[in-house]
This record gives C-alpha cells, sequence and structure tokens, in this order.
C-alpha cells in the first residue's frame, strides 16, 4: 500500500516578470500518512509558494504533484476542488471564521461542499470540537473567543472531514506565547491520534518541537531530517 500522502517531484514555480521569480525551484518531497512535519525557511524562502503547491491553491510551473495518490495535472478546476475539499484540510494564521456564526457553525461549514445535510454536519462538527477541547463553547459566537480558541475552532474545521492531510500556515502567527504552545501542543495530540500534519512555519522553536522539518531556502529545499522514533 502505498503511504505518501503528499508528493512533490521536481516541482518549479515561476512567477512572470522582468526578471521571472523562481519561487520553487525544483522540489522534492514526501509526506507520508501519519508524519508530523515542519517546513521552515526566513522570509521569502517560499514557503507560502510550496503551501499554495501543496494544497492545489496553485499549480505548479514544471514537476509532479499527487495529493492522495491524484495527480494534480491530470485534474481539471472542478475535480481539483473536489479533491481539496475531501482530501486536504487548512488551517491558516488569520483563522477565516465567519463572525456571525456560531463555532459549530463554522465548523460544519468545513463540510459544506460534501453535500452532507446541516443536522449531520453539525454532529461530526460537534465531534470535532470535542477533539479539540471546545465543545463546551460550541455555541458561542466567533467574536466571542479567544485567539487561541479560534484557532481550536479553525483546526476543528480543519480536521471535521477527515481529510489525509491538514496543513497549517503559520497556525501560532497571530497568538501569544501562551496560546501559541497550546496550539502547538493540540497538533502534536491530533498527529498522534493519526492525522497527517504539515505546518508551514519561520518559527525554529515551533518547529524543533516536530519529529521532522523541512529547511526551505531561496525556493530549495537545503535539508531535512528523518522522523525522531
Amino acid at each position: 500500500m502505498n503511504d505518501v500522502v503528499l508528493g512533490l517531484e521536481a516541482v518549479r514555480k515561476i512567477y512572470p516578470g522582468t526578471p521571472p521569480v523562481h519561487a520553487l525551484d525544483g522540489v522534492d518531497l514526501e509526506i507520508r500518512r501519519g508524519e508530523l512535519v515542519a517546513v521552515v525557511g526566513p522570509s521569502g524562502s517560499g514557503k507560502s509558494t510550496l503551501l499554495h503547491i501543496m494544497g492545489t491553491l496553485d499549480r505548479a510551473t514544471d514537476g509532479k504533484v499527487t495529493v492522495a495518490g491524484y495527480d494534480v495535472s491530470d485534474l481539471g478546476d472542478r475535480k481539483l476542488s473536489a479533491l481539496r475539499a475531501h482530501k486536504i484540510g487548512f488551517v491558516f494564521q488569520q483563522f477565516f471564521l465567519l463572525a456571525g456564526e456560531s463555532a459549530l457553525d463554522n465548523v460544519a461549514d468545513g463540510l459544506l461542499y460534501t453535500g452532507m445535510a446541516l443536522g449531520k454536519r453539525r454532529e461530526l462538527a460537534t465531534e470535532a470540537l470535542d477533539r479539540v477541547g471546545l465543545a463546551d463553547r460550541r455555541h458561542h459566537l466567533a467574536t466571542k473567543l479567544s485567539g487561541g480558541e479560534r484557532q481550536r475552532v479553525a483546526i476543528a474545521r480543519a480536521v471535521v472531514g477527515r481529510p489525509d492531510i491538514v496543513l497549517a500556515d503559520e497556525p501560532t502567527g497571530n497568538l501569544d506565547s501562551r496560546s501559541g504552545a497550546d496550539i502547538v501542543a493540540l497538533i502534536e495530540e491530533l498527529n498522534r491520534e493519526g492525522t497527517t500534519i504539515a505546518v508551514i512555519t519561520h518559527d525554529r522553536e515551533i518547529a524543533d518541537a516536530f519529529p521532522r522539518q523541512v529547511h526551505l531556502r531561496d525556493g530549495k529545499i537545503e535539508a531535512t531530517t528523518r522522523p525522531r522514533p
């Protein structure tokens, strides 16, 4: 059984201009089921571009990208959107919660494109909020939650559909140090439960907490550590 959830082979991303910008330059990367990976690098190293390519939010200029066994280049926009909706969970620094909705419905919205009935979506959303320790806050509006709680809601939304991989972009960037440490601990807990997670970060301290690190610089992977036992 192929346990590679996400694979990149000789991936390049070039943005046109004078001169053109080589945001990614020959990136090879495999993330296997059950891994917890930190992609770390300074500003301008290509982390954001890599996230967009990994998450199928953008297409590579050259190279091969596979997600859950699907070759992204073989998929049109409609099938690509379906792949993204079912196979990938996203967590962003800015949370992106709807202010006028409860925590429960913000998480349920993560299943909006599955065609599932609202009652079932809310049932699964309740379970996801319980996983992140917010079952008792599910009826609170997003505006009534702390920053750490809002990020927990965002994480619950990312995992509610049991995706093959969760991509987290600077998930502690808008949080104080204590709330950030709690989110890192939550990510580690979800990984122990079996969730495959890749965290994009510039913070070496966060990266050091995870079992595998991929170091990016100038659009290239300059080093990668093997998972610790």
